[in-house]
């Protein structure tokens, strides 16, 4: 059964990208329906949110700038928002909190304790280690962008290529926790996050025969029988075109998928977040094939290749700040 949820965005705090807006949707979409959806901190400057916003059935709290407690009053708003759906919508049995804000955490508690469950959402950057503990379930926004793959994909409400349709259950498949789906959930999720899509509108009369196309075409997952049942599993990633990272290549790879989270607007991520990235592409990384004993090593490479500097946060943890 599909959780329902109430989802709260500190537009300060995901850069108000309309990319990266999406992502979030979608990402919480891939867990359930959103019933509920607000954002804090509009503005003018947020306006080419607006049909993101309207299709999605989001309400907005604009930001009255007045004083020096602007920043804390949305955030006792959204406090006072949450306990209030908490409290009167029976529906509502899972939060998403996109904020890194260690203020939240006791809103986070008092979530929990009446058995809800929260999924909290932030950039690397701006992330409280006690905010993320405290959730049920905490995701780095850097992470939870998916700019590869909508690059590649109709907008929502446009029609949907073969391509499309493979790179959205690809998302689907790579968010379960075993990457493997029954056909029937997979296609449950799909319509929230396309409501336009139809199999037919692709040119198949059946489900199951669009898998079998795709997993055919694509190779990115499996379809096979079991118990009557379709079940489809996502295949192990590979390097592309079995490229392999080395001393001679390995600083053109890392400048591409820097250069990537800088167009998804982000300055500044967790080196975890990095290697994660360079490892999804190619699987079998490991600091060695480039002769160096640390990943820290590997970003003080960079350093001087001048593609980053590094930086500490107030917690004195390390950060890649993209130049």
């Amino acid at each position: 059964m599909a959780s329902h949820f109430a989802l709260f965005v500190d537009l300060e705090n995901c850069g108000g990208k309309k990319s990266m807006l999406m992502d979030v949707i979608e990402r919480v979409k891939i867990r359930g329906d959103i019933l509920i959806g607000k954002v804090y901190g509009y503005t003018d400057s947020y306006s080419d949110l607006k049909e993101t916003l309207l299709s999605n059935t989001f309400t907005v709290v604009p930001s009255l700038r007045f004083g020096r407690n602007q920043k804390n009053s949305m955030d006792i708003q959204l406090v006072i928002d949450a306990l209030d759906v908490a409290y009167r919508n029976e529906l509502i049995d899972s939060f998403c909190i996109v904020s890194g804000d260690s203020d939240y955490v006791p809103l986070v508690g008092k979530l929990k304790s009446m058995g809800k469950f929260v999924l909290g959402i932030s950039r690397s950057e701006a992330a409280s280690g006690v905010f993320m503990n405290a959730c049920s379930e905490f995701q780095f926004l850097e992470s939870v962008a998916s700019g590869k793959e909508r690059a590649a994909a109709a907008p929502v409400g446009e029609a949907l290529t073969l391509s499309d349709v493979n790179s959205l259950i690809v998302t689907i498949l790579g968010e379960s926790d075993s990457g493997e789906m029954l056909a029937s959930e997979v296609k449950s999720v799909l319509l929230r996050l396309r409501p336009n899509f139809s199999e037919k509108s692709v040119g198949f009369s059946t489900f199951g025969k669009l898998l079998s196309r795709l997993a055919q075409q694509f190779g990115d997952f499996s379809v096979a029988s079991e118990q009557y049942n379709l079940i489809v599993s996502l295949n192990q990633a590979h390097s592309p075109a079995g490229e392999q990272i080395t001393r001679d290549n390995y600083v053109s790879v890392f400048a591409r998928i820097l250069s990537e989270y800088k167009e998804d607007g982000f300055d500044r991520v967790n080196p975890s977040i990095l290697k994660s990235a360079v490892q999804a592409d190619y699987p079998d990384f490991t600091e060695r094939q480039i002769g160096l004993r640390r990943f820290s090593d590997v970003l003080r490479a960079l350093e001087r290749e001048h593609l980053l500097t590094l930086e500490t946060d107030e917690g004195g943890n390390m950060l890649v700040h993209i130049l």
